[in-house]
């Protein structure tokens, strides 16, 4: 009788308890930072490296408790693309014990910093010319030590019960490169670094001021901060000294300020610069790093917190095949490649010519991801994207807090707008853009779908 009191008992228990709501997973995330700075006598995107001017780094942050975990990564290189974000993404996702479409490496594009592409590596070799315009040895360790660094900081990470949601204005840096003349094309590329004065005082044309920040707290407590801001972030280069230059620098202050792990983003700076507020002198890259600092810390400031669980914490990926450039010929880009006249730049950017164009026969799609978070969405996109991107992004959900990270697959090469195909300029030109004028509408769509799905768990 008293077991059979005891089976009733336990049975009424399992019952009771099968209506209770599921205990809610934890939400934590990780951060990680390894040293990406090349060694001397190795190579930065055009030049020998002579020394380590400034560190150059690569870092990121693991989210945990959302599905499977996510991992974010931002890299002071000029950019990495084809077999490099394959190689890079499969080694974090591993390490994170996760899929490699839940991983999005993003280079900030710095000049005086290294490339990584191992398509281009195995091309040059087929064809006994070399490894490329980069060391592919040194970029394997990078990635290496980055995949240690997220296994540590998956074991190791912080829960977190908040977000902080903030927006700065940046003052005199950003402005438009490419000037139109009264025929409507373009009159004048306004450089990064741009010395007449004349191209200096053309109106700045369209850009995003603003840099947005997301920061993680457990508590009051401060775990990770992001931030995204649309700019190339050249002040000068060609020096053979490998630094992040001014975002790197402006980042790094803010870290050593607040004393959080700052990751930041390029956000789609491709015709974007700093070439109307800078002339090239070297006492413009600390202006320049000054201004962005306080941007950054104005968005620190006057950030709105609210709480977050893992339910508010989603990621979504929509595949995209981006229409191939017609100007993309195997035959002339063979002979570049075998040609031994031809310079080891032209060579590089022949045999990525030919990766980007079989992938693209191939029907390898890339993948456009969106991070959900609560009532923010980052969108993570290939390429030098053009600003106009970002701006149409935050117009589709003007109700939410929408950010963009570009420089993703870096092999698409200069990502531009429909009309500006038609405008000429060096970003629609054929060593620049691997697209067709036909990408606008294929992007539009899929950040659109993207953006109007939830993507929170209900």
């Amino acid at each position: 009788m008293k077991l059979r009191s005891t089976a009733l008992l336990l049975l009424l228990l399992l019952s009771w308890t099968a209506w209770l709501p599921a205990a809610e997973t934890q939400l934590r995330v990780g951060t990680f930072d390894v040293d990406a700075s090349p060694p001397v006598g190795s190579l930065l995107a055009y030049d020998p490296v002579k020394d380590i001017q400034s560190p150059l780094s690569c870092r990121g942050i693991v989210i945990l408790g959302a599905d499977d975990p996510i991992v974010l990564c931002a890299i002071d290189w000029l950019g990495v693309s084809n077999d490099g974000q394959r190689v890079f993404k499969e080694k974090l996702a591993q390490a994170a014990g996760t899929t490699p479409e839940r991983v999005a490496v993003h280079a900030i594009h710095q000049h005086d910093a290294p490339r990584c592409d191992f398509s281009v590596e195995t091309i040059l070799a087929q064809a006994g010319v070399g490894g490329g315009q980069f060391d592919p040895n040194f970029a394997r360790v990078v990635i290496q030590n980055a995949a240690d660094a997220v296994r540590e900081a998956t074991k190791s990470a912080t829960p977190v019960d908040s977000i902080g949601l903030g927006e700065g204005i940046i003052e005199k840096v950003a402005s438009n490169r490419r000037v139109l003349g009264p025929d409507g094309k373009v009159q004048y590329t306004r450089y990064t670094a741009t010395k007449d004065p004349v191209v200096r005082a053309k109106p700045v044309g369209t850009i995003d001021p603003a840099v947005k920040l997301i920061t993680f707290f457990k508590g009051d407590e401060p775990v990770a901060v992001l931030t995204y801001y649309a700019t190339h972030p050249q002040s000068y280069y060609r020096t053979g000294l490998a630094n992040p230059d001014f975002p790197g620098m402006a980042r790094n202050a803010r870290q050593d300020e607040t004393s959080v792990p700052h990751i930041h983003f390029n956000g789609a700076g491709g015709n974007i610069g700093a070439g109307k507020w800078n002339d090239g002198s070297k006492e413009n890259r600390q202006i320049l790093a000054d201004r962005v600092e306080a941007g950054m810390k104005s968005a620190w400031e006057t950030m709105k917190r609210q709480p977050i669980s893992a339910d508010d914490v989603s990621w979504a990926t929509e595949p995209v095949l981006l229409p191939l450039a017609d100007h993309l010929v195997e035959e002339n880009l063979q002979k570049i490649v075998h040609d031994p006249e031809s310079t080891p730049l032209d060579r590089h950017h022949a045999a990525k010519h030919l990766a980007w164009m079989w992938r693209c026969q191939a029907g390898d799609t890339i993948d456009i991801g969106c991070l959900t978070l609560k009532n923010a969405r980052v969108l993570h996109m290939p390429g030098e994207l053009f600003v106009e991107y970002q701006l149409a992004a935050q117009k589709m959900r003007t109700d939410l807090f929408v950010a963009m990270a570009a420089y993703g697959e870096y092999a698409p090469g200069y990502i531009c707008t429909e009309i500006a195909y038609s405008q000429g300029g060096y970003e629609s030109s054929d060593r620049a853009s691997r697209v067709s004028p036909a990408v606008e509408k294929v992007l539009m769509d899929a950040m659109a779908q993207l953006l109007e799905s939830s993507n929170v768990k209900e």
